[in-house]
């Protein structure tokens, strides 16, 4: 047994998954001569399947107890937030592999499917982030990743001259925004929500917790969504769609639906009966409605109808894949908007249209609470062009999401209203804390901040903004009734803590985002201090904008019970990896997400521990990741390329090398053969990965592979396995 405590390591989905079969088996080689063992614990999407059904173990639970640990030590890697379609795909692929395990009942018809669906529930969406964020989001640039983007900068796309692009989001009433309540819980208790006097559901409120309660009209959508259809004609400019299904899995894929059915108005009226009797659902895409209509004697018609609607005087429709004629509206969580928003931006305001030309776009975002934020992105680049990636500035964020802060949709406090009425809010004496009338099909929604985040919130903030040196600005809106509740704690919690000299400042979303843009551009840096939802939106825009991706920050999350979450950017890309992986064997995914977080977890053992070896370990981890980004060993985009495999092989070159001349005597003796046999076999080494270049894969699976078959796929060289192996 080690003395250290162990680092966890999440075996999650697609390309960071399939990364793990190669880099995790170095992780440990060199770990352990350290005394750290780092060990795999599945909380994939399929993992998360079969626990439902009790044919595996519930990992994330026990994660969610690992959490609460003063030495607890997770690196999370990006996980899949299924929506229903991937849910059902999932499922289907365990059947096939001979999992006896029900499918999903979309429509339950009895008690026995009530109790599956129930089960499969928690699969769906963000399931996982909720357990394991027992902390506030520190997340920044590394220094080094930060300099390699300016001196190999990426490539931003110009806005045109004259540019059209804009971002359109409700204003008004009917919104989230518009409509919101807060109210701070005064003691433990239940508190119940009811429509019409019936319960909804009743939550345990923990005192001095702050409670939230809103509602999108949907009458006010269905305007907003006619708007901005006819506005997208009359500009010229595609209409496209972003929402958040995966995150928001209740109101998002809702209005989604609501957005599918508005655009194809004519073909919905048309098909009504017929799509009615197929219980075909709006809100599950273009995909499930092929599905659903597939063999029916209207197929053919239903079909034509749609692409006769593309092809008329409606506008233009953003499509995510021109090639394969797949629209923005194929499936919910095809667009995850803090994905698909930065791209906007970084093509000069365009999307792609069914030819597969770049357009200027109306990008349709209902939701103005963090609409703002997009909206003001836009704007700022079509009044002063696009930015310059060499010499702007970074965005830290420090994000509020402790004991699932803001987690809207990730939990069962949103509802699609089944009658017009009263939604009520009450707490166990009967007094109505807030309350809301609304109509049939609005949805309601709850979220819910507790006392302790905040201080913590404001305590990491403090302690970030002394270090960095620089503004840290939080984002707080004193007209949006939330905003002004955790403002009023934030004030009071700022005077626990010596401020002397730091540049702490509050502004509303569209105040705070110009001010951030307006350093960025003369190359200053900025602290964001934001809600969990902003966090999602910003942590994926600036650094893909800075950076090129936001699989190079370093996300850290220092946990309340005194142990540290590391988790390794976004996955949005994933499965186009994957793809190109089983059909060419080039897997392009870049670990150093990864990579980085293990430095990170590394250093918060040692620290703790005070152990010289592992600092030592961990500096020479420091020293492989410099010469990974100023060699530039991330792996290439094109088959014949090294890839994913070989930038694990340079990680390990290098990290050896570093550990051979480093500070501990016991590692160096260790590790100088090591490094010289992986300097002297760096050509066969890399001739050996390459033989398997342009050639299908087999893995057994895509949402679960079979172990075998993949770690065999991305371990081809047999001369990097000996070295490796023999550590």
């Amino acid at each position: 047994m080690s003395k250290l405590p162990k680092i966890i390591w999440s075996k999650i989905d697609e390309a960071p998954a399939l990364a793990t079969y190669s880099l995790l088996p170095i992780v440990n080689a060199f770990t352990q001569a350290a005394g750290v063992e780092v060990v795999e614990r599945d909380i994939s999407l399929a993992g998360r399947v079969l626990a439902s059904q009790g044919l595996a173990t519930d990992e994330l639970s026990k994660l969610g107890e690992v959490v609460l640990e003063a030495d607890g030590n997770i690196i999370k890697l990006p996980n899949i937030s299924a929506s229903v379609g991937q849910l059902i795909d999932c499922i289907t692929e365990l059947q096939g592999q001979g999992y006896d395990i029900p499918n999903y009942p979309e429509n339950p018809e009895n008690a026995d499917e009530e109790a599956t669906q129930a089960k499969y529930a928690g699969c769906l969406g963000s399931a996982v982030n909720p357990v394991l964020r027992e902390g506030n989001s520190d997340r920044r640039a590394a220094k080094a990743v930060k300099r390699f983007a300016q001196k190999n900068p990426h490539r931003l796309k110009a806005f045109p001259e004259n540019p059209k692009s804009y971002v359109a989001h409700m204003e008004g009433k009917g919104d989230f925004y518009a409509n919101e309540k807060s109210v701070v819980c005064d003691k433990n208790q239940k508190v119940t929500i009811a429509l019409n006097g019936n319960t909804l559901t009743t939550i345990d409120a923990v005192a001095s917790e702050i409670l939230d309660g809103t509602f999108m009209s949907i009458a006010a959508l269905n305007t907003f969504y006619a708007k901005t259809i006819a506005d997208a004609k009359t500009n010229d400019v595609l209409w496209s769609l972003h929402l958040k299904a995966t995150m928001m899995k209740i109101s998002d894929p809702i209005m989604f639906g609501y957005g599918f059915t508005a655009f194809f108005k004519d073909v919905f009226a048309k098909h009504q009966d017929t799509l009615d009797s197929l219980n075909v659902n709006p809100n599950m895409g273009m995909s499930d409605l092929e599905k659903k209509i597939e063999g029916h004697a209207k197929e053919a018609e239903i079909k034509a109808d749609f692409l006769a609607a593309l092809e008329s005087d409606s506008p233009a429709l953003a499509m995510v894949d021109s090639d394969k004629g797949t629209t923005n509206f194929n499936a919910s969580n095809d667009v995850i908007i803090d994905a698909s928003m930065p791209v906007v931006v970084r093509e000069g305001g365009k999307q792609w249209d069914r030819n597969g030309d770049a357009l200027e776009c109306v990008a349709v975002i209902p939701d103005s609470t963090y609409g703002m934020f997009h909206a003001e992105m836009v704007a700022d680049c079509v009044a002063n062009g696009q930015y310059d990636v060499t010499t702007m500035g970074t965005m830290q964020n420090i994000g509020l999401m402790a004991q699932k802060a803001e987690e809207y949709g990730s939990h069962p406090t949103t509802f699609e209203l089944e009658e017009a009425g009263t939604v009520t809010v009450t707490s166990e004496d009967g007094t109505v804390l807030m309350s809301h009338e609304c109509e049939a099909g609005d949805i309601w929604r709850m979220s819910r901040t507790k006392d302790i985040p905040i201080k913590d919130w404001v305590r990491l903030t403090v302690e970030r903004t002394r270090i960095e040196g620089i503004p840290a600005v939080f984002w707080l809106d004193e007209n949006r009734a939330h905003d002004a509740e955790v403002k009023k704690k934030v004030d009071v919690y700022l005077k626990d803590h010596d401020t002397s000299g730091l540049d702490i400042q509050f502004m509303n979303v569209t105040n705070a985002t110009r001010f951030t843009n307006a350093r960025i551009r003369k190359g200053e840096n900025t602290i964001a201090v934001t809600g969990n939802v902003l966090r999602d939106h910003l942590t994926d825009m600036y650094p893909i904008l800075e950076l090129g991706t936001s699989a190079k920050m370093l996300s850290i999350v220092p946990l309340l019970a005194g142990g540290g979450l590391y988790e390794t950017g976004a996955g949005g890309s994933a499965p186009k990896h994957v793809d190109q992986f089983l059909a060419e064997g080039h897997l392009r995914w870049d670990s150093l997400g990864e990579i980085l977080a293990l430095a990170e977890s590394l250093r918060f053992i040692g620290n703790k521990h005070d152990d010289a070896d592992l600092k030592a370990l961990t500096e020479a981890l420091d020293a492989a990741n410099n010469a990974y980004l100023d060699n530039s060993k991330e792996p290439g985009r094109k088959v014949g390329q090294p890839d994913n495999k070989a930038s694990h092989f340079f990680v390990a070159q290098y990290w050896a090398e570093a550990l051979s001349k480093g500070s501990s005597p016991k590692l160096a003796e260790k590790f100088v053969p090591v490094a010289k046999a992986l300097k002297d076999n760096e050509d066969k080494i890399i001739e050996e990965l390459l033989a398997v270049e342009g050639k299908a894969q087999d893995i057994g699976g895509y949402f679960h592979p079979n172990d075998e078959l993949a770690s065999k796929a991305m371990r081809p060289s047999a001369t990097l396995n000996a070295i490796i192996d023999a550590i």
